[in-house]
């Protein structure tokens, strides 16, 4: 069974007003069951309806272990979610959304899998309810890409049910809309990843606040994940890697004019070559330059805030004899 331990429940709230208080009585119903020391922090993401008045009647109301974080304004999931975390004082983290399509019951297998050894545990919605073409299959595509491009293969990204050991997260810092991309910037600090079936379930009170737009963000997101995780501390090999292909490229071009004025007549002047050659050659060297100002600004970042290169997981000593 699972072992004693700090837990925290991170909830990002947004217009979830029905929702609030019987998620609340099943969740604390759920919790009260594992035997463990807990906390539920719900965060308020700027709701404009009575979703902060339902949050502050809880902990008024001495609900055990509410924590409610009010946002000035709508910063977004990944802002709410990051304002939770870091108010979180529990050993393990669980994310979920607050829309009740999560089922507070597979915390409990969340925690046996962290129990196991593992540091980030994320949720698969296998049988998920929500509208096949604006929802589940935008879904689908973007999984299957992130997995390729990363190379951590997950079946749900987009599922908000995941449980990561505290020391993890305090490796990561989320910005725009990363918070999808958690698992990928934990595993870049080495940490371990598996993946459980979770119960979704079909929203009976409230709106979606997501559209098949959003689609287009998370292939955005993904390139700036990509850079982050390969070309983080070394972004000369991105950027002089394509102004040198673009040189090269170059170089071709007008050998390609010089071999057409030889053997066809053709004057140089007659050609776009030399402006296309003298194109792809300014553009490789501003590529460059571009890497070289990239790489003094990664530099100054690390050694301004003292901020190492490297994770470490744990450090062995010998006995001193």
């Amino acid at each position: 069974m699972i072992n004693h331990m700090g837990l925290s429940v991170v909830i990002p709230v947004y217009n979830e007003e029905e929702n609030i208080e019987p998620l609340h009585d099943e969740l604390a119903a759920k919790l009260q069951l594992l035997g463990v020391a807990y906390e539920v922090i719900f965060v308020n993401d700027g709701s404009r309806d009575g979703s902060l008045n339902k949050l502050m009647q809880l902990a008024q109301n001495g609900a055990g272990g509410v924590q409610v974080i009010d946002l000035r304004r709508n910063f977004g999931q990944t802002a709410a979610i990051a304002a939770g975390i870091d108010h979180a004082a529990g050993d393990i983290v669980v994310l979920m959304d607050a829309d009740m399509q999560n089922d507070p019951a597979d915390i409990a297998s969340l925690l046996t899998k962290i129990q196991e050894g593992y540091d980030v545990v994320s949720g698969w919605r296998r049988d998920r309810k929500d509208v096949w073409l604006t929802r589940r299959l935008p879904s689908m595509i973007a999984n299957r890409l992130i997995s390729i491009v990363t190379g951590v293969h997950l079946h749900d990204y987009g599922c908000t049910m995941k449980a990561y050991r505290r020391e993890i997260l305090d490796e990561i810092r989320l910005y725009g809309e990363m918070h999808r991309f958690i698992p990928v910037f934990a595993a870049a600090a080495g940490a371990t990843i598996t993946e459980i079936v979770v119960n979704h379930r079909p929203r009976l009170r409230g709106k979606s606040k997501y559209g098949i737009g959003r689609t287009f963000k998370v292939i955005l997101d993904l390139l700036t994940v990509k850079f982050l995780l390969d070309y983080r501390t070394t972004p000369m090999h991105l950027f002089g890697g394509v102004g040198l292909s673009m040189i090269v490229m170059s170089f071709l071009i007008i050998f390609a004019a010089f071999l057409n004025k030889w053997f066809n007549g053709i004057s140089l002047i007659q050609t776009p070559l030399p402006q296309l050659a003298a194109t792809f050659l300014s553009l490789g060297l501003q590529s460059i330059l571009l890497g070289l100002t990239t790489e003094v600004m990664v530099r100054t970042y690390h050694e301004s805030q003292a901020k190492p290169t490297y994770v470490v997981r744990k450090v062995f000593k010998g006995d001193k004899n």
